[in-house]
C-alpha cells in the first residue's frame, strides 16, 4: 500500500507534546497499516529551547534527548526562524499541534498562532482551553472556510472523548446542564487534607508529583475548572461563556476544622463544578461542595475527573476519567489528528 505523507508541526514540546512525539514512534506501523498514513514532524517550536524546522522530517530521538538534557532544539533545524510566523511559514505542515500554557484571560498567544495556522491551510489541533473559550466561533469560521478541522479534544479531562461524543454519536441531544469535578489537582489536595495533612503542604505533595504548577492559584483559586466549564458550556450548549463570567470560589477556605465536619457528617468537599442553561443564557459556577455519599462524585479520588451532562434525551450522562497522564492528553490529540486527516 502506498502511504500518504502527512507532515506535521508542534508549537509546544513540554510534557504533553513530548508524550506526543512517542505515541508518533509507538504507533508508526499501525497508522501505516491501518490508515495508510506516515507522518513526519516538520517542526517543532518550543518556549524556552528555541525551533528547529525541517520539511523532510527531524530527527525525533534526538529531539526527546535534547528536551531531556533541557538543551536547545536549533542544532536539529535546517533554518532560522526568528518567530513562531516564520516557523510557520517554513515548516510546511499539513497539521499544527498545540500545547502551551493556558491564558485564562484571552487566549493568547495560543489564539493567534490557531488562527494563523488556519489561515496557511493547516488542520488546527490544540490541548489548550483558552483559545477554545476566546476564539472557538471565530476559529470555527475559519477552519470551514479553508475545509479544515480545528479540534481540541485534549483540553478537558485530558482526551477523555466528549466533544466527539456529543459531535458523532448524540444527534439532536440538547444539553440541558454540566456539573463535575474537573480540576484534579484541587481533588488530590482535598484527599491528602482528609488524611490529616495541612493544606500548603498538600499543595506542595502535588507540585512535587507534577500536577500543579510552581504558582498553583490557577488550580486552587479555581480558574482551571472555570476555563474548563466555560469550555464545555461553549462549545456543547453553543453559548458563548468566558471563565470570568463563572462564579468562582477556590478551595482556599477550606481548612481541617471543615474537612473534619464533612467526615462527621459522612460528606466529602469538592471542587464542583456547574452550569445551566436558561435560555439563551448559562449560568456557571465553581465552588467547593459538601457531597455525600449518594453523589457519583464522593468516589472520585485522587486526580480523577467526573462530568455529569443532563440532555433532553438520555437524561444524566456520567463520563469518569481516572488517574490521567501527558501520554492521556497525547492521546487525544493524536485521535483528533487521526479524526482530521480523514475527514
Amino acid at each position: 500500500m502506498r502511504l500518504r505523507a502527512v507532515n506535521v508541526a508542534l508549537v509546544g514540546f513540554g510534557n504533553v507534546g513530548q508524550a506526543l512525539v512517542r505515541l508518533f514512534l509507538r504507533k508508526e506501523a499501525e497508522l501505516a497499516q491501518r490508515y495508510g498514513v506516515k507522518i513526519t514532524v516538520s517542526g517543532i517550536a518550543t518556549g524556552r529551547h528555541g525551533m528547529a524546522v525541517n520539511p523532510d522530517g527531524l530527527d525525533l530521538q534526538r529531539a526527546l534527548q535534547l528536551a531531556a538534557k533541557n538543551q536547545t532544539l536549533d542544532s536539529l533545524s535546517e533554518r532560522y526562524c526568528q518567530d513562531v510566523d516564520d516557523f510557520l511559514q517554513f515548516c510546511q505542515a499539513q497539521v499544527l499541534f498545540e500545547s502551551i500554557p493556558v491564558n485564562y484571560q484571552n487566549g493568547q498567544p495560543a489564539l493567534d498562532i490557531l488562527r494563523k495556522a488556519l489561515y496557511i491551510g493547516m488542520h488546527a489541533i490544540t490541548a489548550n482551553k483558552g483559545p477554545v473559550v476566546h476564539g472557538y466561533f471565530e476559529l470555527s469560521q475559519i477552519a470551514r472556510e479553508k475545509g479544515r478541522q480545528f479540534l481540541f479534544e485534549s483540553t478537558v479531562m485530558d482526551g477523555t472523548p466528549i466533544f466527539s461524543l456529543f459531535r458523532q454519536c448524540l444527534p439532536a441531544a440538547n444539553l440541558l446542564s454540566i456539573s463535575g469535578i474537573l480540576n484534579s489537582t484541587t481533588n488530590f489536595i482535598l484527599n491528602r487534607m482528609e488524611e490529616g495533612i495541612g493544606f500548603s503542604e498538600a499543595v506542595e505533595m502535588a507540585q512535587e508529583i507534577g500536577i500543579a504548577e510552581t504558582d498553583p492559584s490557577g488550580d486552587i483559586d479555581g480558574w482551571d475548572a472555570a476555563i474548563k466549564l466555560a469550555a464545555l458550556a461553549t462549545v456543547l450548549m453553543g453559548i458563548p461563556l468566558k471563565p470570568q463570567e463563572v462564579e468562582r470560589e477556590g478551595i482556599r477556605g477550606l481548612d481541617r476544622g471543615k474537612i473534619e465536619a464533612a467526615i462527621e457528617q459522612g460528606k466529602r468537599w469538592k471542587l464542583v463544578c456547574r452550569a445551566t442553561r436558561n435560555g439563551s443564557k448559562i449560568r456557571a459556577k465553581v465552588a467547593p461542595e459538601m457531597v455525600s455519599t449518594d453523589s457519583p462524585m464522593y468516589n472520585v479520588n485522587g486526580t480523577s475527573s467526573i462530568v455529569q451532562f443532563e440532555t433532553d434525551t438520555l437524561g444524566i450522562l456520567t463520563i469518569i476519567e481516572q488517574d490521567p497522564s501527558p501520554d492521556t492528553t497525547a492521546y487525544g490529540l493524536f485521535a483528533d489528528f487521526i479524526h482530521a486527516i480523514n475527514a
